[in-house]
Order: C-alpha cells, then structure tokens, then sequence
C-alpha cells in the first residue's frame, strides 16, 4: 500500500493515482483534466477512474483510454426514503469493493471529484490509511462532497461561493479543471468567418427544455431572414425527437447525440448555448466564449443559477431562467449578438477574465504536497 507514496516522495518518475467520481460528464472531464496533467509530468503514471455502473461514463473514460473500475453505487438524494434506505444498506459493499481496487492498485492517493460513486472510495480510502482529497465542481456542494469534506484531507472548490457550502478549514481556492485539448487551434477565428455559429449543448445527457425551445428558436429567426450555422448536441435521449424537429421545420444544423471533438466543436462557435453546469461555465470562460445560459432549476440547491451568475455578473454571459425560456425570446437575445459582434467580442473578453486554465496544475501541485507530508 506504501509503495506509490514512496516512489513519489522518493523523486522517481512514478505516480499512481485513484480518480472516484462521476455519473455525468460535468464530473469525469474535471477528473480527465488532473489525469492529463499527471501524465505531463510523470514518465510512468498509473491512473484509475472508479465510477459507478452508467455506461456513459465508462464510454467517456474509454475514449481517453483510461482504465475505469466499476463499483456497486447508486445516489441517494431524490430517490425517497424507501430507495434511499436501499441504497444505505448497499454501502457497506460499495466501500469493501472500493478497499480491494485500492489494495489491488496501490495508489498513492484518492482524489474523489463528486458525484455518488467518490464516497465509497474516499471512505475505504480514509480507513486504509491513504491520502485523500475531493474537488467541488458547482458553487454549493452535492450531498457526496459535504458529508466527505470532514473526513478528507483537502477540498478544491470551483468558486469562491463555496466556502460557506463546507465547514472544513481544508479549503483550497482551484477552480474547475478544464481539459488542455479544448485550447486546440482548429483553424479560422469565428469572428473572421462570414456566418455566425452557434452551439448548443445541454451536457452529455442533453437537456430537454433547451433542445425543444431552441427548434423554436431556429422558426423565429429564420422568418427574420436569419439563418446561423448550428451544432446541436441533444444527448441520446432526445435525439430522434430534436431531428423530427428540425427535419418537420425544414431546419439546417448539425444535430448529434453527443460531441466527441468539442475543441473543433468550441473553435467554430461564435456564441454558445448551454446549460450551467460548472464544467461547461468554466470551459467557456477558460476560451473566452459568449453564451446564453440556462441554468438546470431543479439542481440541487439551484447551484446551476449560482453557476451562472458567476459569469453573468462579469459580463461574460447571459442568463434565461427556464420558466422565461421560449423560442421567440431566446431568438431576440441571439439577434442582438448576431447584429452587434463587438458586443459579442466583449462578453467574450469578460468570460475568460475569470477563467482559470491553470486549475488542473493547482491540484496536481497541492496533491503532490499532501503526499510528502
């Protein structure tokens, strides 16, 4: 068990690393971000992801070639006391599978990044005696995060509204890791292009509000004589019914369940439509990319709107609740934008004034320190 923590206090060019996390990609793209930085600077690297059986996020972790482990998880909040109970009772085994991937893999420490499944590992960690921190992606903490910021070594927060979410003093500032692929140049800058593109994203799951308005923003600025370029990621589930909505309307875009190469995907937009999760508000303002936002209401704790006012109130965005949200008032917040690029550059500007591309080096650095102390 030593053997990991050793070799790196040692000065040799050997890490091994346990990521817990995930259920969505807002979860694992922060956790491939510190992976990938571990990478740059450890010529032998061992990384595991731990997650629980979705198969989206063993999808995601293979297309970055990662090794992924499955635990048996399931999330707590919002399931009712009845499924919440059962869930409680299968803890015991999530946290004896967790400790025998931990012994079996030698890690020098846990890093949970949210998200049901980092509580098992981070717990067995914790009683084996290994390091053990957390990061926060969203401006108030999920139910996983707050119960193990107690037990944890060191919490990285996203945002600064976080501290008054914890009651640990093991707090460091970070921000959201973003993964260094995104800075790709893909080719023209797309304010030297001719037509205005948009992306809409509502996350790797999709977001259904957002999906089904936007089809009816397309009819709105179409009869203004308004036709953008469009990259429409719906999520699987919504897939089929956001195609008949473009295909009935006769509507142009590129319409995917999912975007693999979002750095081509980012590169291309002019203007960004999303949800507010803090992976997305981060990666937007680490490229210094506008967006309309709207934030997910039944987040828990509306942390999604907290989200998004972070970049809202620096200019760098603008925000439409969802009971707001309908076709013809989106279409008058796009035309604005579409009409005026120097007002689209300034939000631009304003958003990437809050980036921070450097959050994944912050939290290599600060694990390095936990395991030489």
């Amino acid at each position: 068990m030593q053997g990991g923590r050793q070799k790196a206090e040692g000065g040799t060019r050997e890490f091994r690393i346990i990521i817990a996390g995930g259920g969505t990609g807002g979860h694992l793209f922060p956790g491939i971000a510190v992976a990938r930085e571990v990478e740059t600077r450890f010529e032998n690297s061992g990384i595991l992801f731990v997650v629980g059986r979705k198969r989206i996020e063993s999808e995601i972790l293979s297309r970055y070639g990662y090794g992924v482990a499955s635990i048996d998880v399931e999330g707590m909040k919002g399931r009712g006391w009845r499924k919440g109970l059962r869930v409680l009772v299968k803890l015991p085994k999530s946290v004896f599978q967790s400790a025998a991937l931990i012994k079996d893999f030698s890690p020098a420490l846990v890093l949970g990044m949210g998200g049901y499944s980092a509580g098992p590992v981070c717990l067995a960690a914790r009683f084996l005696g290994l390091p053990t921190a957390i990061h926060e992606q969203n401006s108030y903490p999920g139910l996983t995060n707050g119960l193990l910021s107690r037990i944890v070594g060191r919490v990285f927060i996203s945002f600064e509204e976080s501290r008054e979410g914890f009651k640990t003093r093991s707090l460091v500032f970070t921000g959201n890791p973003v993964r260094n692929e995104l800075f790709r140049d893909g080719g023209k800058e797309a304010e030297d292009r001719n037509r205005f593109t948009i992306l809409v994203v509502g996350g790797s799951q999709g977001a259904r509000a957002v999906n089904r308005a936007f089809a009816e923003t397309l009819i709105y600025l179409n009869k203004k004589g308004k036709h953008p370029e469009v990259i429409h990621q719906t999520g699987k589930i919504d897939y089929e019914q956001v195609l008949e909505d473009y295909k009935s309307n006769n509507l142009k875009g590129e319409v995917v369940p999912f975007i693999e190469d979002m750095a081509a995907a980012y590169n291309r937009a002019d203007l960004v439509v999303s949800r507010a999760g803090a992976t997305t508000v981060f990666e937007l303002a680490a490229l210094g990319k506008p967006s309309v936002l709207i934030p997910y209401p039944h987040a828990a704790n509306n942390h999604q709107e907290i989200n998004a006012l972070s970049l809202v109130r620096a200019g760098g965005a603008e925000m439409i609740r969802q009971k707001d949200l309908t076709g013809e008032g989106m279409a008058r917040v796009l035309t604005k934008y579409m009409d005026d690029r120097q007002a689209l550059k300034e939000m631009g500007e304003n958003a990437q004034k809050i980036g921070r591309p450097d959050a994944a080096k912050v939290i290599v650095d600060q694990l390095l320190e936990m395991i030489k102390t």
